[in-house]
């Protein structure tokens, strides 16, 4: 009786596992087709006249307005508040980003000329920016063709920070990207949150909190204090040398639908004793960059795979050739590890053809 109690129990157990399991499965292709169909549907359709306007008119907004405020960065449980102080003016933009929450960390940015001070260490890094992507302003100038590679339509319009927004809604049309939605200021077009979605799921979220628009602001706030950048800081220059197109012997096979280079350059990064290769991607929204270096000969060995970063963001890294090649790129793992793997020496394949 007792080992007939048992099996039926484990009997049950079993079939209740099974129906379980079944059920995840079902429901994990199910949540699969969803999405094929969702990109099916996106591709075969033609975005909004007017959603395309709204994003034209926030990609140019970060050069025509003063704005002062506090934003907030949301990813996978993790929160950070910063300060944001961006003046337009005869001479260009000026700009000052100082980091509230976590270590200290304050960014000056005088036109492409960028300036990261880390009281703690008492750091100071220089680079001249080769992109424009830091929120708000997300969208390059001049406006590529983004409705290419999404969707794009008009949602609703809300209140953030206080402010009326046009949201704007980006569908990807296939499974290389993630979709994104914008909530753009109605009079200005400046933007004023941006969501990142996977799966009707947000995975990264940058938001004002507090927000003033063409506000008169003086221009001492872009000056570092005294203290900073005293005799006893550490000046570090991270120079770039931009490349004519091919001239890395590194190159890329077969670039994803969508996707275009947008820069090749060798640089001099934190941490790093050589110069980096480093070829830049778009698709004229998501970004993604391929850096290749030399392994030492006594370093640590280098494990290749996936490494998830924070929110958006993917890694992938592979070595070829002892030289290990790091993908970077806010774009879903099929597409980062599309781009790793097409990576190759075009001098040697030369050099094996001939």
């Amino acid at each position: 009786m007792i080992n007939n109690s048992a099996s039926i129990l484990l009997f049950q157990f079993k079939h209740r596992t099974l129906r379980q399991s079944v059920s995840r499965i079902l429901l994990v292709l199910l949540l699969a087709l969803s999405c094929i169909l969702q990109s099916a549907h996106a591709e075969n359709l033609s975005s909004s006249d007017e959603a395309l306007g709204w994003l034209k008119k926030m990609a140019v907004a970060p050069r025509q307005h003063n704005y002062l405020g506090t934003f907030i960065y949301y990813a996978d449980g993790h929160m950070e508040t910063s300060h944001i102080a961006h003046l337009v003016g005869g001479k260009g933009e000026q700009e000052k980003i100082e980091v509230l929450d976590g270590m200290p960390r304050i960014v000056y940015r005088n036109n492409d000329k960028m300036k990261c001070y880390l009281p703690e260490s008492k750091k100071i890094y220089t680079e001249k920016r080769w992109f424009r992507k830091f929120f708000p302003d997300l969208l390059p100038q001049p406006f590529g063709d983004i409705d290419e590679n999404y969707h794009i339509t008009m949602v609703d319009r809300e209140r953030v920070a206080g402010y009326e927004s046009q949201s704007v809604l980006l569908t990807p049309r296939d499974n290389l990207r993630y979709g994104h939605k914008f909530w753009i200021h109605v009079d200005t077009g400046l933007l004023l949150k941006a969501a990142v979605i996977e799966a009707d799921e947000i995975i990264e979220q940058f938001a004002f909190a507090q927000l003033e628009v063409d506000a008169e602001i003086s221009k001492d706030i872009f000056k570092p204090s005294k203290t900073m950048g005293a005799t006893d800081w550490q000046t570090t220059n991270l120079m770039t040398m931009v490349l004519k197109e091919g001239e890395l012997d590194w190159q890329i096979k077969a670039l994803p639908a969508g996707f275009r280079k947008i820069i090749e350059m060798k640089r001099n990064l934190a941490g790093k004793p050589a110069l980096v290769d480093h070829i830049a991607l778009s698709d004229g929204l998501a970004t993604v960059s391929i850096f290749i270096e030399p392994i030492a000969k006594y370093s640590t060995p280098t494990v290749p795979g996936f490494y998830s970063s924070r929110g958006a963001i993917n890694i992938y890294v592979r070595v070829l050739e002892d030289h290990k090649i790091t993908t970077v790129g806010e774009v879903p793992l099929e597409a980062i590890k599309q781009i790793g793997d097409s990576v190759f020496d075009q001098a040697l394949e030369s050099a094996a053809v001939n």
